[in-house]
């Protein structure tokens, strides 16, 4: 007896997954949708070459003629948005419940007006005026002219008169200050009169100009 209920049991489970596989099957295939039309303007009804017509999430898709007209196989309640430059973007949606495999379209497309800036056109420039302009044209120092110009001697010697010294320097100074003051303690100190590094600093300085009475 358990044999035969189970041989029953198998017949039975094998009858419903043959039929649920060909419902399945029978619902896939009703529910392609050929979708044919035209899209044109909705001002002059005229005809949208190359416009495109995507199935949403899908990634298919095509573009019309150069009439307007495509044709595509899509499925039922899948999205289609239909788009094209120059105009706003219009999106439909397959009816669900469609009793037949094909769908007809007269897709209208809105125009996307785009406010653009005013543009000022002038007079093309003589001769003059262009090489008056190209000379008198400020040119942007390079990363070389400004390391020039930093590594200048007379530059140098402004920013040493001119900047203050900072923490560092000032305690650097102090301390070199008295390490020349504990080095000769007890003693005098030595006369740079007869040092030869001193009249060289001195005949560069008298050079440069740093004796010169400055002007008030």
């Amino acid at each position: 007896m358990a044999k035969y209920l189970r041989i029953l049991f198998l017949l039975i489970t094998t009858v419903g997954t043959t039929t649920i596989m060909a419902q399945n099957q029978q619902t896939s295939k009703d529910s392609v949708v050929q979708l044919y039309g035209v899209v044109m303007t909705a001002d002059s009804l005229r005809a949208v070459p190359s416009a495109s017509i995507i199935v949403v999430d899908r990634g298919r898709g095509t573009i019309t003629n150069n009439d307007g007209v495509f044709s595509i196989a899509v499925l039922k309640g899948d999205k289609i948005t239909f788009s094209s430059i120059g105009f706003k973007d219009k999106t439909i949606e397959i009816p669900a419940n469609l009793k037949e495999n094909q769908y007809s379209v007269i897709q209208l497309l809105i125009n996307d007006t785009a406010y653009l800036p005013a543009t000022i056109l002038r007079p093309r420039p003589s001769r003059e005026q262009f090489e008056r302009d190209f000379v008198n044209t400020p040119v942007a120092d390079d990363a070389y002219e400004i390391a020039r110009q930093n590594t200048d001697e007379a530059k140098r010697r402004i920013l040493i008169a001119s900047l203050p010294a900072d923490g560092r320097e000032a305690v650097n100074y102090q301390m070199r200050q008295q390490a020349n003051k504990y080095y000769y303690a007890g003693q005098l100190p030595p006369m740079n009169i007869l040092n030869p590094l001193a009249w060289a600093d001195f005949i560069k300085s008298w050079k440069r100009g740093d004796y010169k009475k400055k002007k008030s």
